[in-house]
């Protein structure tokens, strides 16, 4: 079957920009002419393809043999990154201090040892004006190495100045890994688990925190400890809902940028995410005019170079464009605009799908599953939720168990009864199995149970009497993820007055908003 996915030399054929190729034939040309027919003969046939298929390559390309086509694969693939590499892109932090690196080697090597330290020199000044601690101690322990090899006479108490540095530099760098490690640990629970279910996961969570937070993070100071010092609590926050908390550390972490301006380039991707972060911070706090003036913020820095000229910042930016456009109409209760944007979406799920992880694809059927069942599209909700359902990845169980619950109740809308006995019984024990059943679920499987036995003439009473049950929940910080996830609330409204989801929101926006 053919993978667009799984094929690495395949992937990185299909992300080159056209003057990438020409880029790359020119680099063939030029360091081995006459030589490289087969590699070349590969190239032209994969950038021709839609799909990965092996055996339909095989079969256009015979001179190619099943044998070589492995070694070939792998030389290619070098080369394309080789001939990438000398497309000098003067805004690359990381590429620049690999030239000054790879500069004093050469010196080194030369045994030029002053101009091998003056070009360190060079690269310690660039590496501390953009905070990059590592290069800084590749470039300490290179000048130790030159200093403790040879009397360079370079400057009076160099021992003295060069071990100061370094201890302080790798304090600096002990801090930050402390701190990603944290972040990135929390950040995997959440991709793994969603929300805390209950108070074991918030006990749990509290606990890994504090005992993993250092205790020198107050006296962060550098961009790195600070943007992991956020993000820690940035999910943090998330994971436990406490999304006043969460909004807090979204806008520290954006601020960050505003402290240290010249950090933008180098880390535009971790701009861009915390901007997502603090758009959904604003959706989760039901902060509508946030939303619009966050999003238009977004959408302006989204069309400069930064993003414009970088393919990860381009495909990231897309991504949480649309989640922030789909999260402003949930908001607003305009779910048919939403849909509109479905096709668009779709189209960018495709193009895109080869840089897309799972957990982001899966969030969005969510959303657009979400967009149909406000609309009243039940059927078309049904179709996107059996992909999250099918879907055999182990993340988010979360976002799993209400999909089930989401597909459950779409299918009650469409008088499935004949399918909800057996539905229930799945969903409630696939529920049960993730610890997943809150109070809030546990009330509208009783409701679900109940509505067999009572006529069609007698269900708005049971709809009242489950609203007025749920709206006890509603400042429970352990029944929240239920409310996040799933507007019930709007839902029952919207089945005791006959009206639709979209316009019970659309009513509750403009009282906002009054």
């Amino acid at each position: 079957m053919p993978n667009r996915s799984t094929d690495t030399l395949f992937q990185l054929i299909k992300s080159l920009e056209k003057s990438e190729k020409r880029n790359f034939k020119l680099f063939v040309k030029r360091n081995a002419p006459g030589e490289n027919l087969k590699t070349i003969q590969l190239f032209d046939a994969l950038d021709k393809m839609a799909d990965y298929d092996e055996p339909l390559l095989l079969k256009k390309n015979p001179e190619i043999s099943k044998q070589q086509l492995s070694n070939i694969k792998a030389h290619l693939y070098k080369q394309i990154l080789s001939s990438l590499r000398l497309i000098k892109d003067d805004s690359n932090i990381d590429l620049q201090l690999h030239e000054w690196m790879d500069h004093a080697r050469i010196l080194f090597n030369k045994g030029l040892y002053l101009q091998s330290l003056k070009s360190l020199r060079q690269l310690k000044e660039l590496a501390r004006q953009h905070q990059q601690l590592t290069y800084l101690q590749q470039a300490l322990f290179f000048e130790k190495k030159i200093e403790t090899l040879y009397i360079t006479r370079s400057m009076q108490d160099r021992a003295e100045k060069l071990t100061l540095e370094s201890s302080q530099v790798n304090e600096q760098v002990t801090l930050v890994n402390k701190l990603s490690n944290l972040a990135l640990s929390l950040y995997s629970w959440y991709i793994q688990n969603g929300h805390a279910r209950n108070q074991k996961d918030i006990a749990n969570i509290q606990d890994f925190f504090q005992q993993n937070l250092p205790a020198d993070a107050v006296l962060a100071k550098g961009f790195y400890e600070k943007i992991y010092l956020y993000q820690s609590y940035t999910w943090y926050a998330f994971i436990r809902l406490d999304f006043l908390q969460y909004y807090r550390y979204c806008q520290k972490w954006v601020d960050l940028f505003q402290s240290f301006p010249e950090m933008l380039p180098v880390e535009t991707a971790a701009y861009i995410k915390g901007m997502h972060n603090l758009m959904s911070a604003h959706f989760d706090l039901m902060n509508h005019e946030k939303l619009e003036e966050a999003l238009k913020r977004f959408e302006q820095f989204a069309k400069t170079k930064l993003v414009t000229q970088n393919d990860n910042n381009r495909i990231l930016a897309y991504q949480y464009l649309y989640t922030a456009r789909i999260n402003l109409y949930f908001l607003q209760g305009t779910f048919n605009k939403g849909l509109l944007m479905v096709p668009h979406l779709e189209a960018m799920l495709k193009e895109y799908g080869i840089y897309l992880d799972t957990h982001r694809v899966l969030v969005f059927y969510y959303k657009i599953a979400s967009l149909y069942f406000g609309s009243g599209e039940n059927e078309k909700a049904i179709d996107y939720l059996n992909r999250i359902i099918q879907n055999k990845s182990d993340l988010r169980t979360d976002l799993q168990c209400y999909s089930r619950l989401l597909h459950l109740i779409a299918h009650y809308e469409l008088g499935n009864f004949e399918l909800l006995e057996y539905l229930i019984k799945s969903v409630y024990r696939f529920m049960a199995k993730m610890e997943n059943l809150s109070k809030v679920e546990e009330e509208m499987f009783v409701f679900l149970r109940r509505s067999f036995r009572v006529g069609a003439h007698a269900l708005k009473p049971e709809f009242e009497k489950l609203l007025a049950k749920l709206k006890k929940y509603e400042g429970n910080p352990l029944e929240t993820r239920a409310f996040a996830y799933l507007d019930v609330i709007s839902w029952l409204e919207s089945k005791i007055r006959n009206v639709s989801v979209q316009d019970v929101i659309k009513e509750k926006y403009g009282h906002r908003r009054s």
